[in-house]
This record gives C-alpha cells, sequence and structure tokens, in this order.
C-alpha cells in the first residue's frame, strides 16, 4: 500500500445533545400563562359573580 492509503480520516465525536431540549421545544415551552380564552372565561365568571352578590 501506499502511503496515501494508510492514513484515515478521524473525526471528533460532537458534542452530546441535551436530552431535554428537544421536547420542550416540541411543546413550544415558554412563559406559563392562561389563554386569551381562559382569561375571557374566568373574568365573565367573575363579572357573573359580582351581578349574583349585587342581588342580595
Amino acid at each position: 500500500m501506499t502511503s496515501a492509503r494508510k492514513h484515515k480520516l478521524r473525526v471528533k465525536a460532537p458534542k452530546p445533545r441535551n436530552p431535554l431540549v428537544a421536547p420542550a421545544a416540541q411543546r413550544k415551552a415558554g412563559a406559563h400563562r392562561k389563554s386569551r380564552s381562559a382569561q375571557r372565561q374566568t373574568e365573565e365568571r367573575l363579572l357573573r359573580k359580582a351581578l349574583r352578590e349585587d342581588e342580595h
């Protein structure tokens, strides 16, 4: 064999990835807050409760 064929290309193994990042990204992880519809329903519930209390 010639000397050109004896050399092998060595590649460093990539840094291992954090296994928790991919699932979090798929869930669209972000700030924990209620959706607009949940906020609207809560406000409506509070309004109805306040109106009921005013009647009594």
